[in-house]
């Protein structure tokens, strides 16, 4: 089926959700490679521990990443005009992270039409782990189709 036309889009309107593995170590250890983030309370389980933590746990910025990744999968970055997210809980190792988003207003700022879309990254059981915005040209091109996550 073929996409709607991002002009066409209204409030109410979701995203394709994004859902990821469980967290584990391997893809801590490769995102502090990656964002040059190498704090020892999300790789160094010791470290952790005396810092009053059960286990090491996520970078906030992976799920942030993730709902990056979810939104380029629905649009061209180029259609990004701003991207925020405010971390509201830490995401610990098994977290399997959901990702959506929803468009909750058509705007025109500067005299450009824009959607606001509201996005939060949850674990398995609901909880909110990151709650971000962004604002997305809505003129041209039709959102992306994302292949099914394996």
């Amino acid at each position: 089926m073929p996409s709607p036309d991002r002009s066409a889009l209204d409030v109410g309107d979701r995203l394709p959700e994004l859902r990821l593995p469980p967290i584990d170590r391997t893809t801590l250890a490769l995102f502090a490679g990656a964002s040059g983030d190498h704090n020892p309370i999300h790789i160094d389980l010791d470290f952790a521990r005396r810092a009053g933590m059960p286990d090491v746990f996520a970078h906030g910025m992976l799920s942030m990443a993730w709902l990056g990744r979810l939104l380029t999968g629905w649009v061209p970055q180029a259609a990004l005009r701003s991207f925020d997210a405010r971390f509201v809980g830490i995401a610990h190792l098994g977290n399997a992270i959901r990702c959506s988003g929803r468009v909750v207003e058509r705007l025109e700022r500067d005299g450009e039409l824009l959607l606001r879309v509201e996005l939060e990254a949850v674990n398995q059981y609901g909880e909110r782990k990151v709650l971000g915005e962004a604002l997305i040209a809505r003129g041209a091109g039709r959102p992306r189709t994302r292949e099914p996550d394996s």
